[in-house]
């Protein structure tokens, strides 16, 4: 596994952060948190479609970059540090899904779209809490003109702004996977409350009559499945790793201005441990980040190294938030100051798909298919 990147990654991660830094500034992620706010952010969106972000992990065939898994874990990673919008991510893994279980003709039709940035679009392909749980989410029956679905998917994000949702459902004993307008009669958005101004919907399928063209595969896909949700929560945890290294660049300067007792706090040894301590916990989720996208972008499933990733990004992304409110003191907790954005966001994403005690249990099962 190389763990360390290539001059290449660092060219292109000093690229997106200056793009994010110039086109997705704190204020505008503070205005995307107010009620009725604009949240299709279009300068950025045009700036990350002329970057090709969009595209990253698309065959140029198909409109995208030709770009891989890895180019996705730099992007993942300057997206948590400059708290780039989650539709973007959202679009990001609505492709690759595409990409992943459809066949020539869906990725032909439906992947220049979203690499170019014109569609927008999200997933519902595994259980919001538990990201191994990748069951049918619908119920899919064949119809004159194509499929009939039915049922409910929850936690979806950015549905609101989204073009199309890819999502599964059940049809005899398979899974199938379907990428479906949002605007099909039959589909519908339902509100959810979620922390730090995110946006999350139910969206209910009520005998919504799609044609066979919405039809990713017409094979079973529950493996192809798990991969897929590993890789999503493997680009989650660099993502908690962005969040939590912005959070410790932030810290590590305030420490450096602010002072008691004459002196900056950064000179105190018990700040210095806390400092330390932040610096080791990303320095492991990084590690372990990589390695899982590692290998899931060579063909495995890696649900070992999903697992371990899970547990080091979340459980770091809590130690630096909460550590860096401490050392910033009494004006680490006024709204008005911006740290509170990236805590937000680590909360969230350390969250869904499963935090660290659910990805204990990842590793358990791994552990118990090794003794069998």
């Amino acid at each position: 596994m190389k763990a360390i990147p290539t001059a290449e990654q660092r060219e292109f991660a000093a690229s997106v952060r200056a793009l994010l830094s110039a086109e997705c500034p704190v204020t505008l992620v503070r205005g995307l948190g107010q009620p009725g706010a604009d949240r299709s952010t279009p300068t950025l969106w045009k700036a990350l479609a002329d970057a090709g972000v969009f595209g990253l992990g698309t065959a140029e065939e198909y409109g995208g970059s030709g770009g891989s898994l890895d180019d996705l874990a730099v992007f993942y990673t300057e997206a948590g540090r400059g708290l780039c919008p989650t539709p973007v991510l959202s679009t990001i893994t609505a492709a690759l899904a595409i990409d992943q279980l459809g066949s020539p003709d869906v990725k032909t039709a439906c992947l220049p779209g979203l690499a170019g940035g014109t569609v927008r679009a999200t997933t519902a392909l595994w259980n919001a809490r538990d990201a191994a749980d990748v069951s049918a989410v619908l119920r899919a029956a064949p119809d004159s003109t194509g499929w009939r679905l039915d049922g409910v998917a929850d936690y979806v994000a950015d549905a609101d702004v989204a073009d199309l949702i890819v999502v599964s459902a059940a049809a005899g004993e398979r899974t199938l996977v379907f990428a479906v307008v949002t605007s099909t009669t039959g589909v519908s958005l339902e509100p959810l409350t979620m922390a730090g101004g995110y946006r999350a919907f139910a969206v209910r399928f009520d005998n919504a009559i799609v044609g066979a063209e919405a039809l990713l595969n017409d094979a079973d896909v529950r493996t192809a499945l798990r991969r897929l949700a590993n890789a999503s929560v493997a680009l989650g945890s660099l993502d908690l790793v962005g969040v939590g290294q912005a959070v410790l660049d932030r810290t590590v300067e305030y420490t450096k201005l602010r002072h008691q007792f004459g002196r900056p706090i950064a000179s105190f040894q018990a700040a210095q441990h806390l400092i330390a301590n932040m610096h080791i916990a990303l320095a492991a989720a990084r590690l372990a980040a990589h390695s899982a996208v590692f290998w899931i972008a060579r063909g495995q499933v890696a649900t070992r190294q999903t697992a371990i990733a899970r547990i080091h990004a979340g459980t770091a992304a809590r130690l630096v938030t909460l550590d860096a409110h401490q050392l910033h003191g009494g004006i680490g907790y006024v709204t008005e100051t911006d740290l509170h954005l990236w805590t937000e966001r680590a909360r969230l994403g350390s969250t869904l798909g499963g935090g660290p005690d659910v990805a204990a249990a990842w590793l358990e099962e791994t552990l118990e298919e090794t003794r069998e």
